[in-house]
């Protein structure tokens, strides 16, 4: 059980690394303004993999607030919107007059072609996928790239004409204004999705906008990161103690491992044991935080108090609910015998804070629901430390590695904060997680066994709430059905279903029916996200 929840960010009363004045690593940032992409945060994080700081903002962010956050450069991102429709989004038409340096993306070209006087019009040619793109003046935003480019192109609308300020740049067979700039100003924009794997040379279309147009240097390390909030943690702390919750997750781990690193015995980690964790989990955690960092650790058990409060619970909503009632009240608990415990640390991710519409200057707009239960209260009398609420997932296992912590464990696939609850469909019951936690650990050592476990990024057993007819041996059975599901994303906002290998689920199968007692089917799940999601409750 995760003590970390994007709703506990608003909470916060510590600074995020930005806003404690780490200025070396954050003062040459790039701004990303979201006009609802589900690429705006895959936008941030190919920014930060050329080493330059980046965040996301709301889309209508006045232009004098642009300026005091004095960005090197703004993105501004694509939009299921059209330019042309009443309310559609737009940003503030002052931020191009700034001199700083601007790329639209998709929806984000549109907008600024418009702010110049440019049309935007629908179009029967719509381009979706993959097309040819033609470099018609390579300038800076193209240099030392082919004449032809293969893009990933996602629009139904496009520029039908553009002002005379602007020169077009690149176009494909459907679309003349493929990408833009303006003659004067550093404005520039393109229809095509540079962020997206789809399109393999976009990160040198990024890197030339970061690097070389907005003059971006490669400060954002996580090495610096770690050692600025280090020194961030040990000013705030003093002589106090932290607390930390532990879930056997990465974030959790990271958390620990970098406080470890900063406080070292005034520590003290707490794992709250629902039995609702994978198998070995109590096991790996104690291991990692008892003997390799010897951290102050406190092993809560908790199965019966959880199961009894499950009993005869069915909606997904109220598991979460009382999964996340009885996680706070064994942890206070647990924490009120811990002395001069001043402080509590939890695993948010910049996602989270992006998310739940934490920071006064980003999208407000929740775009998902979270898996992780609620947030502990403020009633708790904690003040909060979140060091990664900067982070991405990807940075947070890097950061991971650099602090020490072995690659099994870093490399972890996600698991959700109510466990194997939302993975045990219908009423939750021990001998129901017996055979779940069974399954599932044969799918993860099959998956590691043929060496894809890095090459997937999540992948689980789901106990699926009907018994179906089977024959074993002589003998007729009517017995529980497993589904296999695993996932490739990049972001975990889409998902598409990974291609396993036939003779792997074939052995996976195998072994599940034959090893785990009250099985006699396995389903393999190839749905993608959306529509579906990756869990199933």
């Amino acid at each position: 059980m995760s003590v970390s929840s994007a709703h506990s960010t608003g909470n916060s009363t510590a600074p995020s690394l930005s806003e404690a004045g780490a200025s070396a690593l954050t003062e040459q940032r790039i701004v990303v303004l979201d006009f609802g992409s589900q690429y705006a945060q895959l936008i941030a994080r190919r920014v930060r993999e050329q080493n330059v700081y980046c965040q996301i903002l709301r889309h209508d962010l006045t232009a004098d607030r642009i300026a005091e956050l004095a960005p090197k450069g703004i993105i501004l991102s694509g939009g299921p919107s059209s330019v042309y429709e009443d309310g559609a989004p737009r940003c503030d038409p002052e931020l191009f007059k700034l001199g700083i340096p601007v790329l639209g993306i998709c929806y984000g070209l549109q907008v600024a072609c418009e702010a110049f006087g440019g049309k935007v019009t629908n179009t029967s040619r719509r381009e979706y996928g993959h097309a040819m793109c033609e470099i018609v003046d390579p300038g800076t935003l193209f240099d030392d790239l082919p004449g032809e480019i293969d893009v990933w192109m996602s629009h139904g609308d496009q520029i039908s004409a553009i002002s005379e300020q602007f020169e077009p740049l690149a176009r494909t067979s459907t679309c003349p204004f493929a990408a833009i700039r303006h003659k004067e100003l550093p404005v520039y924009g393109m229809q095509f999705h540079p962020e997206v794997t789809h399109t393999p040379q976009g990160g040198k279309v990024l890197e030339n906008f970061v690097r070389r147009i907005c003059g971006c240097e490669p400060n954002w390390q996580l090495s610096d990161f770690a050692d600025a909030t280090v020194r961030q943690i040990r000013q705030l702390v003093g002589d106090r103690r932290v607390i930390c919750g532990l879930s056997g997750g990465v974030d959790s781990s990271v958390v620990a491992a970098l406080l470890y690193k900063a406080i070292g015995p005034q520590l003290t980690c707490i794992l709250i044991d629902n039995g609702l964790l994978r198998k070995n989990e109590q096991t790996l955690v104690i291991d990692e935080f008892s003997n390799h960092f010897k951290t102050d650790l406190h092993v809560v058990d908790a199965e019966d108090r959880f199961l009894a409060s499950l009993a005869g619970i069915v909606e997904p909503q109220e598991k979460r609910r009382r999964i996340g009632h009885d996680f706070i009240e064994c942890f206070k608990k647990e924490a009120e015998s811990i002395e001069n415990a001043h402080f509590l640390a939890q695993g948010t991710l910049y996602p989270d804070v992006i998310e739940s519409g934490a920071d006064p200057d980003g999208p407000a707009a929740t775009i998902k629901l979270h898996h992780n239960v609620g947030g502990l209260p403020e009633e708790l009398g904690f003040e909060l430390i979140e060091p990664l609420r900067d982070l991405f997932k990807d940075e947070v296992r890097r950061l991971g590695l650099e602090l020490g912590l072995p690659e099994k464990l870093v490399w972890r696939h996600p698991f959700p904060g109510p466990g194997l609850a939302v993975r045990c469909l219908g009423e939750v019951t021990r001998d129901k997680l017996i055979v779940l936690r069974a399954a599932d650990a044969i799918v993860i050592e099959e998956i590691e066994a043929a060496g894809l476990y890095r090459d997937t990024s999540q992948t689980f057993a789901v106990l699926l709430p009907v018994q179906s007819v089977g024959v074993m041996g002589d003998a007729r059975t009517y017995d529980n059905a497993i589904a296999v599901r695993s996932v490739n994303t990049d972001d975990f906002m889409t998902a598409d279903w990974s291609r396993l290998p036939y003779e792997l689920l074939a052995r996976i199968s195998t072994r599940i029916i034959n090893e785990v007692q009250g099985v006699n089917r396995v389903c393999y799940d190839i749905s993608s996200k959306p529509p579906a999601t990756i869990e199933w409750e």
